[in-house]
Formats: structure tokens, sequence, C-alpha cells
């Protein structure tokens, strides 16, 4: 290990390995809890906002492929250690320990997708899957499905979870996740020897009224710096849920300035009234138009205001109306060509707004995440050799170009663990298994470790953070995951015990 933590406690486990096996009871530095919705305003408006509009933002969703694929060359043999003993958390159903055998893979209905707002502002999803909690309300993913790598954001924003999601489809409701817990090293430092995550969500829900939004407007502020002031903390705060915040400049019509006068704004176009010049001048401008034709943006003399000229293919020549308030386009033709002139002036900004969305839905209850779909156990400081099931909803291409997976429905890999490093990625103590799974969409699959296909659980011992093409022929041939330890039994165990509620 890079480090030496000192643990203590006995749990009594079963499942998996005799009961009375050592576990840790916390590792020395404390996970990193974050809130993702922590009031039943801001959960709701998260669930209305994947809900809303058609479910647009889930099916336009795109795979995270943030920190994926790692070049060959830094994948390597080397070697995760036990800092304990071996444990196991047993999955839901399965708290004694029960034995069968079967040919066929029954997919687990604990596995889904995890929807968010990426760096990029635009919507994203990971793999992930419903593991044992004591409220059955937990959630295992990658840790960079949650935390934000990009921005350096606290958490990736209107976090939720989705078990069994296709094409829009949530058979068993939206789940939103309610605090994050993640590593220390990993929050910190971005370690990706402990890039996982443990996210409580609240009780699942579904839709059962008329959706739609409602525009939203904040209070006037006279300074932009105090409007951005509060647009920041809006963005930041997860109580809001608040959508498409933007910050809009009202301009006083009656104050035209100079442009790039501080605290102005260019408007346009801008009316003849608007500009507030007598006809002589506009005719002039007029007249200097037709001779010049020149297609752009050109100011005044007085520097206040001016005109965009742009040729388009016919039009009646004049203004496009009789009323100077309208006035603010101009058609003219030139050598046989047709022009169009929108006026635009500048104008003292009158005030600042925060301009949105609130999605409106109707919402109701469909109770816990375990009760609905199960739960995963939990196994750690197992041997590394072991064969482990990996299910998850791989997407993308190989590095060849050839599109193997859609990412639309769940798929598994099987395989036994391999010791791996990929310093690339800050990680010398990983578990690898041989798998094709292409990097977008398969980050956060669970891997599972004693699966039995007919309750369609096991123990959760990894989760894929990366994939890489070790053989050097454009093809993924292998799946990356942190070795889980007694520290990462920590993490488990800081959220295993956090009761979410409802949010309807």
């Amino acid at each position: 290990m890079k480090r030496t933590i000192a643990f203590g406690g006995i749990v009594a486990s079963a499942g998996l390995l005799a009961a009375g096996l050592a576990a840790p009871a916390q590792a020395a530095d404390k996970p990193a809890a974050v809130n993702l919705a922590n009031t039943n305003l801001a959960a709701q408006q998260v669930a209305a906002f994947w809900y809303g509009e058609a479910k647009a933002n889930l099916i336009q969703a795109t795979p995270y492929a943030v920190e994926t694929t790692v070049p060959a060359k830094h994948v390597s043999g080397g070697g995760p250690t036990a800092d304990t003993k071996p444990g196991v958390v047993p999955a839901i159903g399965d708290e004694k320990k029960t034995a069968s055998k079967s040919k066929n893979v029954n997919l687990p209905k604990t596995s889904g997708k995890v929807f968010f707002i990426g760096a990029d502002g635009k919507p994203h999803w990971c793999s992930a899957s419903s593991v044992q909690a004591q409220y059955r309300n937990l959630v295992a993913t990658a840790g960079h499905c949650v935390y934000d790598t990009e921005s350096n954001k606290a958490t990736l924003d209107k976090w939720v979870f989705i078990p069994g999601y296709y094409e829009g489809k949530t058979p068993w409701g939206i789940y939103v996740g309610k605090t994050a817990y993640t590593h220390y090293d990993y929050d910190v430092y971005e370690d990706g020897d402990r890039n996982y995550a443990f996210v409580t969500v609240y009780n699942g829900v579904l839709p059962e009224a008329a959706w739609g939004s409602k525009d939203w407007t904040s209070k006037p502020f006279k300074k932009e710096s105090h409007a951005k002031y509060w647009l920041k903390r809006l963005q930041n705060d997860k109580k809001t849920g608040y959508s498409d915040l933007q910050i809009v400049a009202t301009p006083d019509m009656k104050q035209k300035v100079k442009l790039g006068t501080p605290d102005s704004i260019k408007v346009e176009p801008a009316s003849v009234a608007d500009l507030a010049v007598d006809p002589s001048t506009i005719d002039n401008a007029r007249a200097t138009l037709e001779e010049q034709a020149v297609v752009g943006t050109s100011t005044y003399s007085d520097g206040t205001w001016g005109v965009t000229v742009k040729k388009v293919w016919g039009g009646q020549e004049g203004w496009n109306s009789t009323d100077p308030a309208k006035q603010t386009v101009y058609t003219f033709k030139k050598d046989g060509k047709t022009y169009q002139a929108t006026f635009w002036g500048a104008f003292k900004v009158k005030d600042y707004v925060i301009t949105g969305k609130i999605l409106r839905i109707g919402l109701k209850d469909v109770g816990r995440l375990g009760d609905n779909v199960g739960g995963q156990g939990l196994a750690y400081n197992q041997k590394i050799g072991k064969a482990v099931f990996v299910f998850g909803y791989p997407s993308g291409s190989h590095p060849d170009g050839n599109y193997a997976y859609s990412g639309k429905t769940l798929k598994w890999a099987y395989g036994k663990t391999f010791a791996a490093q990929a310093p690339a990625i800050k990680a010398e103590e990983l578990q690898a298994i041989k798998s094709s799974f292409t990097g977008e969409g398969s980050v956060g699959s669970s891997w599972l470790l004693n699966y039995k296909s007919a309750k369609r659980i096991g123990y959760l011992n990894g989760v894929t953070i990366a994939v890489a093409d070790r053989d050097g022929n454009k093809r993924i041939d292998t799946s990356l995951s942190p070795y889980f330890d007694g520290e990462t039994y920590g993490v488990y165990q800081a959220a295993a015990n956090n009761w979410s509620g409802k949010i309807v």
C-alpha cells in the first residue's frame, strides 16, 4: 500500500467467506462526503430536469469519456496487496450463505446508468450498480462519475441513478443522488487507486402529472458583479435546482451612450425611435450605406449607434415598417445586389437580472432502491486471480474505429483478475481483466465476485475506471479497476449507514 493506516474492529460477515472475519472500521482519513441535492426541493428539481421535455436530456445524453482509455505503454504488471484480512458484506437477499450453480448468465437488476451534467454543460452517463446498505439506498460507481475532474468543481450536477435504463424508459424510477462519498486521496489528489464512489440516493420517483417549465427571473441587480456573484451561488448551491441560468442586461433605452462605455450594452436591432436621431441623420446614414454597401458592422461618427450590413438574395426595398418605433432594418440595392442594414445602438444598462427555468412535473414515490432492484454485496481484500463478472453499458469505438457496442443495453464480460499499474492515471495498485468493453459508457461498470446467476447477486469487488489496448492491435482488450481493500470498506461504511428519505 502507498500509506500505512491503522484499522480496528470486528464485523460478522456471511456469504462469500466464513463469519467473523476481521474488517476495518474506517480509514484514518475521513472519507470525503459532498452533498449532491440536500433538500427535497433540489431533488424534485433534479428529477424534473431529467423527466421534463419528454425526457430529452436523458435521451440526448452521451457516454462520459473522461480519463477512460489508457495508453498501453502505461499499463503494466504490478500489484495491489491486502491491507487487512479479507471481508465481505452480503448482498440484499443473500444474508445467509447459499450455494447455486447456473450455466446461463441472467443480467442483474441492480445495474443501471448514472446521469449528470458534465464539465462541458451537457448531459452524460456512466455505468453503476445498487449495493447493500442499511437503508437500501446506495449506488457504487467510478469516482470521476461523481467528482468533476475536468473543471475541478466539487461534484457533477443533477446526478441521478436509473436502474434498467433503456432509451428513455425508467422501469423502476429515477433515484436522485443525495450525498456522494469518495476516498480522501481521490477527492484531494485524484489518486487513481481510489477512483470509486458510493452515493446515497433518495427514494425513487416516477412521473404522474403534466410536466413543463416555468420561466424564472431574479430580482434586478444594479451592478453586473453582483449578478455574477449570485449566478455563481445559484449554480453551486445544490438547494436550487434551477436550470439554463444566465445574466441578462436590461438597457435603459432613454440613455444612449458611446459604444464601449462601462455598464453599457449594444442593442441590435434598435429602431429609429430608440436611437432618437433626426430623420436627416438617418437619411444621411442611409445614403452613405447605399454608396458604400459595406458588408459588416460600422459605427456612426458620434460612436453611439451604427449598422450591420449583410448581402441578401432579395427583399422589398425601404424600411421594414412605417412606424419609427419599429424601423430597425433598411433594405437597398447597389450594383444589382440587395443589402440589408440592421441598425444598432449603445445604451446605458438599467440593471442586470438572472434568468432561467424552473422545471415542473408531478412525481410519485416508488420506494427505496434496494427494495425495488436489490443490492449487491461488497468484497474487499480478496486475492488477485479470482474470476469476476463485469456488468456495464460499453459504448464508443475501438481504436481501429470498430463500434462493437451501442451503450443501449447491459452487457457482461468474464475473466480472472490480474495485477496492473497505470501511472498515467496515478494508479499503482489496480486489478484488471481481459475484456473487450470499450471505455465510453463502461466506466463505473460493476465487478462482481461469486455472482449467482439464478439470484442475480454477488459481491462488488471493483468498478471500471479505464480500459486499454495492451497488445497494440488497436482493439480494447483490458478493463481496469481499483483494488478494493480495507480503505474501500471504510468509504463504503461511511456511506452505507445514512438515511436519505423521500422527495415527494
